[in-house]
């Protein structure tokens, strides 16, 4: 029995891991004007962040055609896979996990599993790394699958936004939902978890904002994985590490991630913030 695991650019897996535990990431397009980029591969993300104000409109975010998760199902396949399993940035945010069904659904040779992370970024990242995790350590599908269904409610993203542009832009949250940030230069604290996206908090300024994420952070604690993300901000991110750094798991490599375009869009330059899954909770 060889189970490879699928999952798309949206969940951030870094690169080193996912080439050493053998994860296929399929990447989802980034549209700028009328340019599709495929996300990680023709778009880099210094050079998507370097001029995201100055596209004339705001870029946006497409799911794979279900034929490239079909090509890569058929692909492990050919190549001694006998099960696969497909995990996906949630369902309720972006198409890419019914692409992905349909992709599984026209492949031949080879059983799909398909699993809805819930989440974005390396919160679904995070569960995509302890699926190969088991699968390397060879837990059957239904034991990798029970696994997750138990972690899906203890992972969180949260984050905090430097500003409230691009967010409007991307429809993610009302705008009537911050009143007047832009005029009191609200810094929003932003939660993902079950699929939904919410406002934690309103913040005035960047400095209690961050004392407020890592009030949240440490609340959280302890962890049974934990990252930190960012928009274009590795000093800040940098920062985080080291006031955070008695919270990570022992013996794991501490992750630090820049976001995909694909989310960095949504959320603008300057985001930080942490993704974790708890070892207690609902």
């Amino acid at each position: 029995m060889t189970i490879r695991i699928v999952t798309d650019s949206a969940c951030d897996v870094p690169q080193h891991l996912a080439e050493a535990y053998g994860i296929t990431v399929v990447p989802v397009y980034v549209n700028i004007g009328q340019e599709s980029y495929l996300d990680g591969v023709d778009i880099s993300r210094h050079d998507f962040y370097k001029n995201l104000y100055s596209y004339p409109t705001p870029p946006t975010t497409a799911a794979p055609a279900s034929g490239a998760f079909t090509e890569a199902y058929e692909t492990l396949a050919a190549a001694g896979a006998s099960e696969i399993l497909s995990l996906h940035i949630a369902s309720s945010l972006s198409n890419t996990f019914n692409a992905a069904r349909l992709g599984a659904e026209a492949a031949e040779g080879v059983a799909v599993t398909l699993f809805d992370t819930q989440q974005v970024s390396m919160g679904g990242g995070l569960l995509v790394l302890l699926a190969a995790e088991a699968a390397a350590a060879g837990s059957s599908m239904a034991q990798i699958v029970a696994m997750l269904e138990k972690r899906v409610s203890r992972t969180r993203v949260i984050g905090m936004l430097d500003t409230l542009e691009s967010l409007r832009y991307s429809g993610r949250v009302s705008w009537a939902t911050f009143g007047f940030g832009t005029l009191l230069q609200i810094k929003p604290i932003m939660v993902v978890a079950n699929g939904v996206v919410d406002v934690a908090a309103r913040v005035r300024t960047r400095k209690r904002a961050v004392a407020h994420l890592l009030e949240m952070v440490a609340d959280g604690a302890p962890f049974e994985r934990l990252a930190i993300i960012h928009v274009a901000a590795m000093e800040a991110a940098a920062e985080l590490q080291q006031q955070v750094a008695h919270l990570f798991p022992a013996g794991i490599e501490p992750i630090i991630m820049e976001l995909t375009p694909a989310i960095g869009a949504h959320f603008g330059l300057g985001a930080v913030g942490f993704a974790y899954v708890t070892i207690n909770g609902g």
